[in-house]
């Protein structure tokens, strides 16, 4: 009876210990589960984010190329009025179009930021991203809306594109962590040397200088004072002789510039960094993005400021700017890196 009873003990707790491996099992199989949903709804919402804040930089680029600013007249956030207008016309639906966009996306923006700051908390760059996304999100809205009550000058509102950048790229950089773009081209084991570094930093800061030069080119209606390209006048070479012409032509011979200087970092970083994918194929894609808006520039001038050859424009000056970020993301890398060892 004894070692009847024995056994029976032993065949209840081999029994109990393969029940709780079960459980246990099923229980991070769920936990697996629902991390696995959670983060595919980070995914997507860092998707809807970064095509919001496009759609946001293009919608804005829209107003001021169709002149809809003032579409909704002298009243914010309602529109001539209105809540929602009751009368439509194209500069109504323009204007009023890109504020519910701004809205929605800004939503958006926060609970991205808010969520990204839980999940990836421990990612270092995870919370200044999204402090900027929400802080330079709200400050375009900030001077769209003063634009609207008060008016703002030409220098002034050339800022608003450039902000509502720094928020796109913001938005764009926690995409990429969010899909683990660093793990997939080792970004981690980054080594960029001084003379890429300083070449990096340098072309991003410049480059925000190109894009304020061309948001002042669309606010000082200086699109199309130049009728020729790539001098203002090809029959009558010569300095500018009025501000817009200096406007225009300062756009170009800026743009010529950082196109030669991201050219010569390509070459660089082709010639010493082929074994680290990130930094190469970067200034690959920096290289192509840069020549594209060169020719998408071009095109805004030989037809005339046509409106598809503007967005398009806009479009590719976003991209190549989030991208230099990242590349300036992978500089900081690398110097954390170094303070390690």
């Amino acid at each position: 009876m004894f070692h009847a009873g024995v056994a029976v003990v032993f065949a209840l707790r081999f029994r109990y210990h393969q029940l709780s491996d079960t459980v246990t099992k099923r229980y991070r199989t769920l936990k697996e589960v629902s991390s696995m949903q959670h983060n595919r709804t980070l995914k997507w919402l860092a998707v809807a984010s970064t095509i919001g804040m496009l759609a946001i930089l293009l919608g804005g680029a829209l107003v001021t190329k169709t002149e809809s600013g003032m579409g909704c007249g002298r009243h914010w956030p309602g529109c001539n009025g209105e809540l929602i207008p009751s009368e439509i016309n194209a500069e109504v639906l323009i204007e009023f179009s890109h504020r519910v966009v701004t809205g929605v996306v800004g939503i958006l923006i926060v609970l991205l930021s808010v969520w990204a700051w839980r999940a990836l908390g421990h990612i270092r760059e995870t919370k200044f991203l999204s402090f900027m996304a929400i802080f330079f999100l709200v400050l375009q809205a900030l001077i769209g809306a003063a634009q609207v009550l008060w008016g703002q000058g030409d220098f002034i509102l050339a800022l608003h594109f450039g902000i509502s950048l720094i928020s796109f790229t913001a938005v764009f950089l926690l995409t990429l962590l969010i899909f683990e773009v660093d793990r997939k081209f080792d970004a981690e084991n980054v080594r960029i040397g001084k003379k890429l570094k300083w070449h990096t930093i340098g072309v991003t800061l410049y480059s925000y200088i190109v894009v304020y030069t061309g948001a002042l080119v669309r606010h000082t209606d200086s699109g199309l004072v130049c009728r020729d390209w790539p001098f203002c006048r090809n029959d009558d070479i010569g300095l500018p002789t009025n501000m817009h012409e200096w406007v225009q032509m300062g756009h170009r011979v800026a743009a010529l510039l950082i196109m030669v200087w991201i050219a010569y970092i390509f070459y660089h970083a082709w010639k010493h960094y082929q074994s680290q994918k990130a930094v190469s194929r970067g200034w690959l894609i920096a290289l192509i993005l840069v020549l594209a808006q060169a020719t998408t520039g071009m095109l805004v001038v030989l037809t005339r400021a046509n409106l598809a050859a503007a967005l398009v424009h806009s479009l590719i000056i976003s991209l190549l700017f989030g991208l230099l970020c990242y590349m300036i993301l992978l500089v900081s890398r690398s110097r954390h890196f170094e303070k390690k060892i």
